[in-house]
């Protein structure tokens, strides 16, 4: 892909610096979001990024589009709720992996069989950083942290494998030490028309010292190189599975499954009319006929 200008990248810069530890993988998450509006094009009043609480909440604050620093785990909701409001918005929901996979796995599973036109991406460092390092769900087992000093009792969850399940139409996986890659992932995802999520290892250079940069490195593999069956669910859930039963010796990243589905805007009877800013207000004598329906 062709370098962002310097011009493109100011037009969505606020100004604001992220709070970051240096090295921290979300820098580099936040250039990929901003390489992949870039490169399609996106005038920054028709983006809004939404966030939820934790290291990656920061990333509306840096881009001048539109953004939403939400509730812990409910990022999905708000973001879901503007898209369903003006289905004209670009809605990217960046969380991490407490965020998402933890208190806000529900909504995962939810807009995700709903099929709503939202790219989420998932800032995945195994472990609560915002918190001072505390296990996270996507620890491995035996992870040594503040809340499990003697080590995690508890298996990793598959957050590809549960989105798959739950019937997401854009299923992907990048690494933040490789940025090129992990733009093309989000770029795609936001071209994709449906639910969308992007789960990227994004390394806590303070907090984990296991999964580090150069443990991913040696472990990761691209799915298109492989000559993975992006069209097949079966062929995706089996990669899904790969890693644990490699005992993460091998980690796929790329794109593991993606299908074009009708979207949640674009079945709904109301929002057919197009989106709900743009349609009139009902008149008051067309409240009081529904209010009088429920009499």
């Amino acid at each position: 892909m062709a370098e962002v200008s310097t011009a493109a990248k100011q037009v969505l810069t606020s100004g604001v610096k992220p709070i970051w530890c240096p090295g921290c993988g979300d820098y580099s998450v936040q250039a990929g979001i901003m390489k992949a509006l870039t490169d399609l094009g996106i005038e920054r009043e028709n983006v809004l990024i939404v966030s939820g609480i934790g290291c990656s909440s920061s990333m509306p604050h840096p881009f001048s589009t539109f953004g939403v620093h939400s509730l812990h785990g409910r990022l999905l909701p708000v973001a879901a709720g503007a898209k369903l409001a003006n289905d004209e918005l670009t809605v990217i929901g960046a969380g991490g992996d407490g965020d998402g996979y933890g208190i806000g796995v529900g909504h995962l599973v939810h807009n995700a069989r709903r099929n709503v036109d939202i790219t989420y991406v998932v800032m995945n460092n195994e472990i609560y950083g915002l918190t001072t390092g505390q296990t996270s769900p996507t620890s491995l087992f035996g992870a040594k942290t503040k809340s499990t000093p003697f080590g995690s009792i508890e298996n990793p969850e598959n957050p590809i494998g549960i989105a798959l399940a739950a019937g997401a139409t854009y299923v992907a996986r990048a690494f933040s030490g490789d940025p090129m890659h992990m733009a093309q992932m989000i770029k795609m995802g936001i071209q994709h028309k449906g639910f969308s999520i992007i789960d990227v290892f994004s390394p806590c250079v303070t907090f984990n010292h296991t999964n580090t940069y150069d443990w991913f490195r040696q472990r990761v593999y691209k799915l298109e190189q492989a000559g993975h069956d992006a069209t097949s669910i079966s062929a995706a859930m089996a990669k899904s599975l790969e890693t644990e039963a490699t005992n993460w010796e091998k980690i796929p990243i790329g794109l593991f499954y993606r299908v074009e589905k009708p979207t949640y805007s674009a079945l709904d009877m109301t929002l057919q009319k197009g989106p709900l800013v743009k349609q009139p207000f009902p008149t008051k004598q067309q409240v009081m006929d529904i209010l009088e329906e429920y009499k």
